[in-house]
């Protein structure tokens, strides 16, 4: 569960032709040490099923605090200046995201 000063975020970005294995390896070993920074409470990795190339990544951090100290960290810099090489495009794509109200549907 997240409260409510979550930030939760979607990064979306398409690796370069040929180097989605490459792409995939270097997410993963990201992944694994932001899972180890204190105000990460998610960070899930998919690729697309038609499209491999094509990366998402689901972030979610205790509060701003926490996702600015992510943003801050070496690990971070130093993983987009590697990434930004092998993917199409200056960089991930980021889209902030927030609870919806969800109601139940009855027929």
């Amino acid at each position: 569960m997240t409260g409510e000063d979550s930030v939760v975020l979607h990064a979306e970005f398409t690796a370069r032709p040929g180097l989605e294995e490459h792409v995939s390896r270097l997410i993963g070993e990201y992944a694994e040490i932001v899972r180890t920074e204190p105000g990460n409470i998610v960070f899930d990795v998919y690729r697309s099923s038609e499209t491999p190339a094509d990366f998402f990544v689901f972030e979610v951090y205790r509060d701003r605090a926490a996702f600015d100290a992510h943003l801050g960290a070496n690990a971070g810099k130093a993983f987009n200046t590697r990434l930004t090489e092998h993917i199409v495009g200056d960089g991930s794509t980021l889209r902030f995201l927030t609870p919806a109200s969800i109601t139940a549907w009855s027929a």
